[in-house]
Order: C-alpha cells, then structure tokens, then sequence
C-alpha cells in the first residue's frame, strides 16, 4: 500500500503515539449496540495522523455478529449496484469515535444508534487491514442509513462530523 496516501494508522503502528493520561484506553473493552447487546470488543484505535486523533475504534466482533450471516447493506453506486460480501477472517468493524459512549464504572463502549441487525450488516475487514476511504464511506453510510451523503471529500474534512468527535 502506497503510504504516502495512507489516513488512517492502528495506535499500535505508532511507537510515538499513545493515549493521552486525560483519555481512556478503552482497549479490552466490550461492546454493546443501542439496545445493550455485546457485539464484540476494542481490540485497536484507528489515528488520523493529520490530525493527530483517534477517529475510530476497531471492535473484533462477537461469532454471533458472524454467525449471523447477514449480507453487508450497500447504497447503489452511481454506475449500478456495489456489491460485496464478508469472507472467512473479516472478524473486525470500525466504529466512529462520535458514535461510542463510555461507561466508566463497567469498562463498556456503547453505541447510541447503531442496533445489531445494523452491525451484522456492516462490511467486516481483516485484523490490522488498512483501512481506506472507500471502505470508511461503506461503514459510515450502513450506520446513518437511510440517510446518506453522495459526497464525501477525500481530504481529512471528512473527520468534521460529529460522529468522530468525543
């Protein structure tokens, strides 16, 4: 992969950086969908290097999430329908910072809006996969479905939203 074109970094990529003593390392901790389901656990934190911030938490998801066997959610593409699906060893999701809460006194992230069937259906990647644009839209629209952006820029102003802000 072409570095110089590169977002995204895992924490664990970056011997320089580390989470700062006014953050929690939520690494380790369980995750549960808007109606307190478990749905996996941090294993990872995704670094925007331009902006110097965390901006997703990779989640290693649970084997029912697998199991589940629920197709990816694609919007069209605007040259016909995208189509993909999940394959053997694709066990992890990314979810925007913005989209999580801390629960302190439990060590648990939750999730606010996104429900299970909705996290089933999400587009899984590979533990430590690059993760790249294009993928990041696919995510970004299966969690704010139905309503969805057509444009998304590919400059780090695409972390201005809401959902990548603590």
């Amino acid at each position: 992969m072409n570095t110089r074109n590169r977002n995204l970094y895992y924490l664990e990529e970056l011997s320089d950086y580390k989470v700062a003593d006014s953050d929690k390392d939520v690494r380790g901790w369980k995750v549960q969908d808007v109606e307190g389901r478990i749905i996996g656990e941090v294993d990872n934190l995704l670094v925007n290097k331009n902006t110097e911030r965390v901006v997703y938490l990779d989640v290693e998801v649970d084997e029912s999430i697998i199991s589940a066997n629920h197709k990816p959610f694609t919007a069209k593409a605007k040259d016909g329908v995208h189509e993909f699906i999940n394959e053997d060893g694709e066990n992890h999701i990314i979810i925007p910072i913005g989209m999580a809460t801390l629960d302190l006194n439990s060590h648990i992230v939750s999730t606010k809006k996104i429900n299970y069937e909705i996290f089933a259906q999400t587009k899984r990647l590979k533990k430590g996969t690059p993760v790249h644009r294009e993928y990041e839209v696919d995510v970004f629209n299966s969690y704010t479905r139905p309503k969805t952006e057509t444009h998304y820029p590919d400059d780090d102003t695409f972390y201005n939203r809401d959902e990548f802000r603590k």
